[in-house]
């Protein structure tokens, strides 16, 4: 079983969503993004998505797109980013981490290539935003050949006609995309997530992780009790690049945010 797998039955086990927490490698720096990178399980995170900079992040709003510039500005690369994940599992053998970009870095690597070298830099999945279930062969079968998820993004706008095509070749979980729109910007209304998780899994064993637009502990809890996971990625960037810019540690905002987002998940079932 996978470690994704892994997870999702210990926290069924423990009746409680998983808190999925989303940072960019080398934000601001290489050093800085490690050191985040290293202290989020302890700090509560379930489940790690570790961005892979781009220049041209379509999907996601200010906070990530600054993210990612500044982490190309500090070097940061594809291949820096599986070094990052390597030197993670040095101490961390457990924790599931998702590298989430898009596909055009990958392509330039070489798709198989590629997934074998971040198979052995300990990657469990993969999320490509620009990669619709139509063209996803071109990556999935790379992916299962090296034991790796490929999630899929569902989105509000994924009636019951489509579903069916996006979750077909889907693995590790389907990730609930609340809002159509960018990252970090509006939220979802609780009602809104809870019939489209609902639908989703009528559709899908998988679990449904939620994302875009979650920026609170108390919407984190909220959104625990209707999902199996809760994605959280632009306020934790946020917190981080704040805190950067008067004068603080920014391993110290974005770990602390994660302990309090961990806090309300964890007692949203209570």
């Amino acid at each position: 079983m996978s470690r994704l797998g892994k997870r999702f039955m210990k926290l069924a086990a423990e009746q409680r969503a998983a808190l999925v927490t989303y940072v960019m490698g080398f934000d601001p720096d290489r050093a800085t993004s490690q050191a985040i990178l290293n202290g989020l399980p302890a700090a509560g995170a379930d489940i790690i998505e570790f961005g892979m900079c781009f220049t041209d992040p379509m999907a996601d709003g200010p906070a990530i797109q600054f993210a990612a510039q500044r982490a190309l500005a500090a070097g940061g690369s594809l291949r820096g980013t599986l070094e990052m994940v390597a030197e993670f599992r040095r101490d961390d053998t457990a924790t599931p981490v998702i590298l989430m970009g898009y596909y055009n870095p990958i392509h330039a690597w070489g798709t198989e290539r590629f997934c074998q070298d971040a198979a052995a830099a300990g990657v469990d999945g993969l999320i490509v935003v620009d990669v619709p279930p139509e063209e996803a062969d071109e990556i999935v079968p790379h992916c299962r050949a090296n034991k790796i998820d490929f999630i899929f993004l569902t989105t509000p706008t994924s009636d019951d006609a489509r579903l069916p095509v996006i979750v077909d070749d889907a693995s590790g979980f389907v990730y609930y995309v609340s809002i159509a729109g960018i990252t970090g910007t509006a939220s979802a209304s609780t009602q809104a997530i809870a019939e489209a998780v609902e639908r989703i899994r009528r559709h899908c064993p998988l679990p449904v992780c939620v994302g875009f637009g979650i920026k609170t502990p108390e919407q984190a809890a909220e959104v625990a009790r209707l999902a199996d996971g809760v994605v959280v990625g632009s306020a934790i960037v946020a917190a981080a690049e704040t805190a950067r810019e008067h004068g603080d540690d920014p391993v110290d905002a974005a770990l602390g945010l994660v302990r309090q987002l961990a806090e309300g998940v964890r007692g949203a079932r209570k």
